[in-house]
């Protein structure tokens, strides 16, 4: 039976949840695709599976391979085969939790396909397709992450027997940190410093096998085990590996774009940025799982919030729903404004990756530094954004939230690792920033950018003053979204600019260019996140004139302008040091978003229905579809195992005789 209040706030809203669906899928074929695939594991008996709360890490850790292996198996029974379907199937297979193939899937086998030769493909994916080769990506070491020219593990050819040594020479040389890696894999692709001829040339990744096809014993020379619990991931073996002259045929070398030829003669690649595709790609997913991620937390905030009662608005009448406090609204609509304005991102920026990728295979690398920056910088922005917002849920739902029962925890710990793996998010800022100081001294020199950074090349910007006291007229109309937009791209600019004109005055000091950098560093990420955003803007905006339906771009309209005004809100200094916008201006904004909270209010269930997560996705208890949280927590917490019996093994062993003794 459907909780009362959650029937109440379905029937209220003012467009049809399932239109929207459509929009966040991309039309009503694919979400009929989707379900159908979601279908098949939520009535599949083989994937109903106890509570993972309540085991221990190994049994998490069995249960996932469990699962992960009838995911194979079920797959091909089905025929699903298309990247997205297999998406949608593992997702609904695994819920908010990791998995130990996730790396084979999403890093091992892109890898193989974007950077090994047609012959190295040929040999390589089918036994990756049949599993019998189940591979990890080895980069991060001990010592080194994100810096990749740090890294110190060495493969060193030898043209005598044509192959590559490869060694972990110092402790921090040990790869840590890949997903997969402990007990699952038995072949990892390995970043290392290539050495030939004597001579260092840099970073390559090899296919080093690491345990036997068979009995899955380690490799001679081969150290590698499971690295011990961690903040989350508990499903998931993430490992270390030690090697000592472990040698691999010259043929495992990936050699699509850089080659070692047999007498050992080094053919260097066109761009060094298109052996980091496979990291590209992974970090424009990223921006797509930030919003899958945030938008989970929010399903279960807002529902929680429709059928949670508490305190009083006024004396003497019934406690009303938390939903109703404007303070739970300003925690809330926000993030849920956010998640939506992520997930158009997330399909723009996957969108942009196939297709400049197609374009580098044409043989076309304009676009890719773009594409390296943007993606960098997006990965940084909406990670730290979603991961804070998880948590603002958890701590929206009040005691509760802290229970494993609401789900929040699991989705919080399971996400926020992004916010270091495939590059550290400041130092991701800091990349993304050399694009566009790059970007502005080329405008600067009298050239034309192009893409999201071509705000640059307007030389009006050249007006907006540091101060306020002889800025550019305001314009900015605070009810128009394209004004709004314009004023996020004047933001962007006179940051990047105060980011380029802080690194010109340390180098006038006579500093390095090291040095200058990294004394401008806060500018450089400030200027980064003000990039980010504007394209965030921007984008969510550009969406809004695809929607035919009225009542669904209204509702859209009003969460973007609340996105819009909500950033403002809360980087009001930048605003007003840009002249930008007015003091009286910024408390109109402040107004303004109170009236959009109340207009939110009536559809924010529907706005999270309409993400359509099944209650075994959400796998919380306070975000049931239902609403039928209290009955459900109290069978939840029945199934905890110290209420296997009633009197627990310790009582007799410690309570009872230190009772017999007062």
């Amino acid at each position: 039976m459907m909780h009362p209040d959650l029937q109440r706030e379905r029937s209220s809203a003012t467009f049809n949840p399932e239109l929207l669906t459509h929009i966040l899928d991309g039309g009503v074929q694919r979400s009929k695709r989707r379900r159908e695939i979601e279908s098949l594991v939520l009535k599949d008996p083989d994937f109903q599976h106890e509570d993972a709360n309540f085991l221990s890490r190994s049994e998490r850790y069995e249960v996932a391979i469990k699962k992960s292996s009838k995911m194979v198996l079920k797959m091909r029974e089905y025929g699903i085969a298309d990247p997205e379907e297999i998406y949608w199937f593992k997702r609904t297979c695994h819920g908010a939790l990791s998995e130990p193939f996730n790396l084979h899937t999403g890093m091992f086998v892109p890898t193989l396909s974007s950077q090994g030769t047609p012959q190295q493909q040929e040999k390589w994916l089918p036994l990756c397709s049949a599993m019998q080769v189940i591979g990890t990506y080895a980069q991060s070491e001990m010592g080194h992450g994100t810096h990749l020219r740090g890294l110190e593990t060495t493969s060193t050819y030898d043209p005598s027997t044509q192959e590559f040594i490869l060694n972990s020479p110092t402790i921090s040389s040990i790869k840590w940190w890949p997903g997969g890696l402990g007990k699952t894999s038995n072949h990892a692709i390995v970043l290392a410093q290539l050495y030939t001829h004597g001579q260092c040339k840099g970073l390559h990744a090899f296919i080093v096998p690491i345990r036997h096809i068979g009995t899955h014993q380690p490799m001679q020379g081969v150290t590698v085990g499971d690295i011990g619990p961690k903040f989350g991931f508990d499903e998931t073996d993430n490992g270390f590996l030690k090697l000592d002259n472990v040698r691999i045929p010259r043929e495992n070398m990936l050699m699509k774009y850089a080659q070692v030829e047999p007498n050992g003669t080094y053919v260097k690649p066109v761009s060094q940025k298109l052996t980091y595709g496979t990291m590209v790609f992974i970090r424009s997913l990223i921006v797509g799982e930030a919003a899958r991620c945030l938008s989970r937390a929010c399903t279960i905030a807002i529902r929680y919030s429709a059928v949670r009662h508490q305190s009083e608005l006024k004396p003497g009448e019934p406690e009303p729903q938390i939903m109703d406090y404007q303070t739970q609204q300003y925690k809330l609509f926000p993030l849920l404004a956010t998640a939506y304005a992520f997930q158009f991102v997330g399909a723009y920026m996957t969108q942009t990756y196939h297709r400049i990728t197609g374009d580098i295979n044409e043989g076309d690398l304009s676009e890719l530094p773009e594409l390296h920056a943007l993606s960098a910088g997006l990965k940084a922005f909406t990670s730290w954004i979603s991961s804070a917002g998880i948590e603002e849920c958890r701590m929206a739902c009040g005691g509760h939230g802290y229970s494993r029962c609401s789900g929040l925890p699991d989705i919080y710990v399971t996400f926020t690792p992004a916010c270091t793996y495939e590059g550290e998010n400041t130092v991701m800022m800091l990349q993304t920033a050399r694009f566009l100081v790059k970007s502005y001294m080329e405008v600067r020199a009298g050239k034309s950018v192009v893409g999201m950074v071509s705000y640059l090349n307007d030389l009006s910007l050249q007006r907006v003053q540091p101060h306020p006291v002889a800025a550019r007229p305001v314009v900015v109309d605070i009810n128009d979204l394209s004004s709004l937009v314009e004023a996020y791209k004047l933001r962007a600019a006179w940051l990047v600019e105060a980011a380029a004109k802080s690194v010109q005055a340390e180098l006038n000091r006579q500093r390095g260019k090291e040095d200058a950098w990294n004394l401008s560093s806060v500018e450089l990420v400030r200027a980064s996140d003000a990039h980010c955003h504007y394209v965030v803007v921007k984008l969510f905006t550009a969406k809004l004139p695809e929607i035919v339906d009225v009542a669904v771009h209204n509702v859209l309209n009003s969460l973007c302008l609340l996105y819009a005004l909500h950033g403002i809100n809360r980087n009001t200094g930048d605003f007003l040091q840009a002249g930008l916008l007015t003091a009286p201006q910024l408390a109109q904004v402040q107004l303004r978003i109170k009236e959009l909270l109340a207009i939110i209010r009536l559809n924010a269930v529907a706005l999270v229905d309409a993400f359509d997560y099944s209650d075994a996705q959400l796998a919380s208890v306070l975000g049931r579809y239902d609403g039928n949280v209290y009955e459900n927590m109290f069978e939840w917490a029945k199934k905890s195992p110290l209420n296997k019996t009633q009197v627990h093994e310790s009582y007799h062993k410690y309570l009872k005789p230190l009772q017999a003794k007062l």
